[in-house]
């Protein structure tokens, strides 16, 4: 694959704008068939838009988070399934730059550059809890390792160059292990059948004795060994798809009223659209979502500035940011999703019109960690400056 080498910022929004523009057009019928978006994938590694965070001394734009964010929420504006895709793609660039060596540095960023995707394959069934990873890294002699273990909710991984595999090494610590997509022992199994985010292909991953070279593994418990803002950047691609979400729901909903709908009798308007109440009503969606884009920004804007000086302080001022826009965009995305039909009326529930898949992606996407968790550490910081936790979900 040759993909093009986006140079700046400017250029990575101007991409993800005129990508969002193309993604958009499809997107029920995608979600409606359950086609996968495999040609959409090609063409977004061929712009460079899955590029832009490798370091500017690899060759790339190394954009900020406030760039990143806006991509991820034009993207999520358009179609939420693709916009969910390249989020772990993104997550496991950043560890390669945070724990990689200068070789596996210059191997994957060069991949990178080059188009190459990465998938996931993180998050395990009947454990304990999230963090309870018990896919194995098993050392052999010759100093490499074999991988053993299943993996579910693994997004992208079927559409993936490279499945980075989170795992536990003899040590019990948390190792990633890049994968080639087709190791031997590696099996990507298309069985997601969630209700929203349709064409994620978020499936299972079985993994049996995979052989993994030493230099395809990295020690990720290290990331948290000292400030860090792995979680941070992870949850505010999160904020920023439901922040588009959010958005692109509103969009369709007033267009519809628009175009399609009738003014209550009640209301002595001529358009729908003169309905005093149904104006009141978009006044309010309105002020929700522009609430949960400017916590976007901010959020964003505190990342980069941390990334610039990076200290407990920081990173903790990041994490609480970005979980204050986490929590608004999931509450956004749910509200303004589901009250598309609300102010759109009977018509536009009918299921040949999909505009049900706004609430469903809303819905599917914010489970993906608890809002209220993310409320009970901005309270513990706001009352007595307790630092959140340092891990990848926050």
């Amino acid at each position: 694959m040759t993909a093009h080498v986006i140079a700046d910022d400017a250029e990575a929004l101007a991409v993800a704008g005129a990508m969002a523009d193309e993604f958009r057009s499809g997107a029920a019928e995608r979600d409606a068939e359950r086609r996968l978006p495999r040609a959409e994938l090609d063409r977004l590694s061929a712009s460079g838009l899955l590029a832009v965070t490798v370091p500017a001394g690899h060759g790339g734009a190394d954009v900020g988070a406030q760039t990143l964010a806006e991509i991820f929420r034009l993207l999520g504006s358009a179609d939420g399934s693709i916009a969910q895709i390249p989020q772990s793609h993104f997550v496991y660039v950043n560890v390669i730059r945070r724990q990689g060596t200068d070789e596996q540095r210059k191997f994957f960023f060069a991949e990178v550059l080059a188009g190459r995707r990465f998938g996931n394959a993180q998050s395990e069934a009947g454990t304990r809890h999230v963090q309870d990873i018990r896919t194995r890294l098993e050392p052999r002699p010759d100093g490499s390792y074999t991988l053993t273990g299943v993996k579910h909710y693994s997004t992208g991984a079927l559409f993936a160059d490279w499945i980075p595999v989170l795992a536990r090494a003899e040590d019990d610590k948390l190792h990633v292990a890049y994968v080639p997509r087709g190791a031997p022992g590696l099996t990507v199994i298309d069985d997601w059948d969630g209700m929203g985010q349709r064409t994620t292909a978020s499936g299972t991953v079985r993994l049996d004795g995979v052989p993994v070279p030493a230099d395809r593994v990295l020690p990720h418990h290290l990331t948290f060994e000292g400030p860090q803002l792995h979680g941070a950047v992870a949850q505010l691609l999160h904020a920023a798809i439901d922040t588009g979400i959010a958005g692109g729901a509103l969009t369709e909903a007033a267009r519809f009223v628009r175009t399609r709908s009738r003014p209550w009798f009640e209301s002595g308007a001529e358009t729908a659209g003169g309905d005093p109440l149904l104006v009141q009503r978009f006044g309010e969606l309105g002020l929700r979502v522009r609430a949960a884009q400017a916590l976007l920004r901010e959020a964003a804007r505190t990342v980069d500035a941390a990334r610039d000086r990076l200290t407990d302080d920081s990173a903790a001022e990041a994490s609480i940011a970005v979980a204050a826009a986490r929590a608004e965009a999931a509450q956004a995305a749910v509200e303004v999703a589901g009250a598309l039909f609300e102010v759109a009326g009977t018509r536009s529930a009918l299921d040949s019109l999909n505009l049900h898949r706004h609430w469903r992606d809303a819905r599917t996407h914010t489970l993906h960690d608890p809002v209220r968790w993310k409320i009970q550490h901005i309270g513990r910081y706001v009352l007595d400056g307790t630092r959140p936790p340092r891990h990848g979900l926050l």
